[in-house]
């Protein structure tokens, strides 16, 4: 479900709420936790908090049902029914951007952490696996202030004195290598992932990044609140250059945005960054020399790649970027470089630096883009540091290996499980009955759904972090080690088999993913209440977990999903009669969501969240559908729990996971840059599409919750 962000990465679609990135029926793999840890006390006491934080009725059945509306009717406004009191009674504390069952789990998940992570410092016994150490290590360092204010910027010195000492444009090409392999990714982002087009193999990729500004959109704005974020960042790079003794003058900060500038002008727009094939440009060294002059390349890869064999092919993924990059290179003076590239160092790693550094940072990316009033807790910022927005950060699993020992159980496994089969096989149906497929396709789409694999919960086997030390009184060093650990364990990727297995995101983070490898991963941070419980009632489970699950199995037959085949191999397997079918019905939600306008002037970005949107819109009944399974083989299709029957306690389930309030400034940088629709959209959109909402509430042709032009994908 993740979403925002231009770093090169694995295509991972992600259900979640934004922020600020595999194989046959036959021998499919599910993972169980740790073969499993029983569910502790503590286990047991931290999910009743989490229950009592999200505002759930003790017993596991129940809803929250108390903030039903009496004022607005289920067929007018379907959100602010279930929503609407709880919204208008919720204060969003200072620290917050926004609030709501996503961001309240995730707070629960991390006090889990942060108490978990306690005791291991206090009981150095229980570190008893190299990830758990490691784990510890980092996030004493993290909570340890007075450590990092004594260090300054000793750990990042080395990098700031190579940027200071750059003279000569021959030691460009390796000084850009270098950053990027201590995760500064200044103005290219690399990775090392499965190839698009034959995923049984590794592949180096090159994209672009390295701007400051929110969206390369923002460099040719003009409204007032693009002129806030401009001038909020030149006082973000004027103050982190000076704290870091390399003052500059406007004229210097003014040479910095033209540079900036420059880059952004070659930056595709986030819309166009969907499009697989459009970003998959295989290339030689030489190729990229040609398309690319002014910067040597071969230099660039050497140090890139740690002096292993130079990959005789690579993906370029915006070549015109590359070019753009080559070409300031070779003209841009030295000292806009320095400045630049210093700034960048900075702006990474900030949030780990002394208090100078990190109250900057939140200044610029926590007041000016996001509207927060106050930084979070502590323990959070440094949770979310470590395992990263999306649990992707090198060293996340560790955190995950500490969740999962304690929040979940061989019984949520095995019920999460028969969820996703019988959503599958919802889906299944559904291809099968669709009336403007031809059979040669729908052939094909089976065999991609049949045989994408399911990964529930944790991985079968920790990460051992081999060659990987940990200080516990140097966070921005860790920072830096880790980065480079990883760097390294990329570029022996290169030379590896693909791992189909192995996990990409943490188990702690509160999430679902569509993976690269026609996978679904569903963390066992999301497998909790409110979006699942093991002794809830199916369609409370069906409305949460099992809409998410509906979700992430579209998303790999969502407009950039749908060219992916049964092995996650970018090929089209689609009749030229059924692409342009599916483009049309594409076409018709992409117009749906851009005639909606969350606020006066701010309207959803219908092409840029198209993958979301077709995704929810198709998620949500195939959801239902697999309900529908479950009540058959259970014999519980009647029966009413607090006075409404499984299908309206199923919507209402669905409408309580999107419960959300936000910033206007966190709402408004959502529409501009990110591929998810706003919370309340994702219900009163596909729910006034479905004609089993129109059912469940008995609601009437012209309704607002009925759409007059019902639009169906799958």
């Amino acid at each position: 479900m993740a979403g925002t962000a231009g770093l090169v990465k694995t295509r991972n679609h992600a259900l979640c709420l934004p922020s600020p990135g595999l194989r046959g029926r036959s021998n499919r793999t599910f993972f169980l936790p740790s073969a499993c840890h029983p569910m502790t006390r503590f286990a047991r006491h931290r999910l009743a908090a989490a229950a009592t934080l999200l505002g759930l009725a003790a017993t596991a059945h129940a809803l929250d049902l108390k903030g039903l509306s009496k004022e607005v009717q289920p067929c007018d406004d379907f959100y602010s029914f279930v929503n609407g009191n709880w919204e208008a009674a919720t204060e969003l504390p200072a620290s917050r951007a926004r609030i709501g069952s996503f961001e309240q789990l995730r707070q629960a998940n991390d006090e889990l952490l942060n108490r978990a992570l306690k005791e291991l410092a206090d009981q150095p016994r229980l570190q008893t696996t190299p990830g758990l150490k490691l784990i510890a290590a980092y996030y004493a360092s993290g909570m340890d202030e007075a450590a990092i204010e004594a260090r300054g910027l000793t750990s990042v010195t080395p990098l700031l004195n190579r940027i200071d000492s750059l003279q000569r444009r021959e030691d460009l090409p390796t000084l850009l290598a270098l950053l990027a392999r201590s995760g500064v990714a200044a103005p290219l982002g690399y990775g090392v992932s499965p190839d698009r087009k034959d995923t049984r193999r590794n592949v180096l990729n090159l994209g672009q990044s390295g701007l400051g500004l929110p969206d390369r959109d923002d460099y040719f704005r003009t409204d007032d609140r693009t002129r806030g974020l401009t001038t909020a960042y030149r006082q973000f790079a004027k103050t982190v250059l000076a704290a870091a003794g390399r003052p500059a003058a406007d004229a210097d900060l003014d040479a910095l945005m033209a540079f900036e500038t420059q880059l952004a002008e070659a930056s595709r727009e986030r819309a166009k960054l969907r499009d697989p094939n459009a970003n998959y440009n295989p290339m030689s060294a030489a190729d990229l020399a040609t398309a690319a002059p002014g910067l040597d390349w071969n230099a660039y890869l050497a140090v890139l790649t740690a002096g292993a064999k130079l990959p005789q092919r690579f993906i370029v993924a915006q070549p015109e970027f590359a070019t753009r990059v080559a070409k300031l290179a070779a003209d841009t003076p030295l000292a806009v470089w320095r400045s630049y590239l210093a700034v960048r160092v900075l702006d990474a790693a900030a949030p780990r630096l002394p208090k100078a550094f990190a109250d900057a940072s939140f200044e610029y990316r926590g007041k000016a883009i996001t509207g927060l009033q106050a930084p979070a807790p502590r323990n959070e910022e440094v949770i979310q540091q470590i395992g990263g927005r999306y649990g992707n950060e090198p060293v996340a699993l560790a955190l995950g290996e500490l969740f999962v020992a304690r929040a979940f159980s061989p019984e949520a496994q095995k019920r999460s499980l028969q969820l996703v089969e019988d959503v599958r096989a919802a889906m299944k149906a559904r291809i099968e009955k669709l009336s403007w497929m031809t059979a040669p396709t729908k052939a094909k789409a089976l065999e991609k759904l049949a045989q994408m694999q399911p990964m529930i919960g944790a991985p079968a086997k920790w990460p051992q972090y081999e060659g990987l030390q940990l200080s516990a009184n140097d966070y921005a060093g860790n920072w830096l080690k880790v980065a480079l650990w990883h760097s390294d364990r990329q570029i022996k990727d290169l030379d590896a088999p693909v791992e189909r297995n192995r996990w990409r995101t943490s188990p702690h983070i509160v999430n679902a993913f569509a993976g690269g490898l026609n996978q679904i991963t569903f963390p066992a941070g999301i497998l909790q209440p409110p979006f699942f419980d093991a002794k809830a009632d199916d369609a409370s489970n069906y409305g949460g977990i099992g809409m998410v699950i509906g979700h992430e199995i579209t998303h790999h037959f969502d407009d950039s999903g749908r060219n992916f085949d049964a092995t996650g191999s970018l090929t089209d397997w689609w009749t030229p009669a059924d692409a342009e079918g599916y483009k049309a019905r594409a076409d018709k939600v992409a117009e749906r969501y851009s005639a909606i306008s969350p606020l006066p002037g701010y309207n959803i970005n219908g092409r840029l969240t198209l993958g979301e949107n077709i995704s929810d819109m198709s998620g949500l009944p195939i959801a239902y559908e697999g309900l529908q399974l479950a009540l058959k083989r259970t014999g519980g299709a009647d029966r009413k729990i607090d006075g409404y029957t499984p299908a309206q306690r199923f919507f209402i389930s669905n409408a309580l996971v999107w419960r959300n309030k936000v910033r206007t400034e966190f709402l408004i940088n959502q529409l501009r840059t990110d591929s998810h629709s706003p919370a309340k959209y994702r219900v009163l959109t596909p729910m006034s599409n479905s004609p089993y909402f129109a059912q469940a509430f008995s609601c009437k042709a012209g309704s607002a919750m009925v759409a007059t032009d019902p639009i169906t994908v799958w």
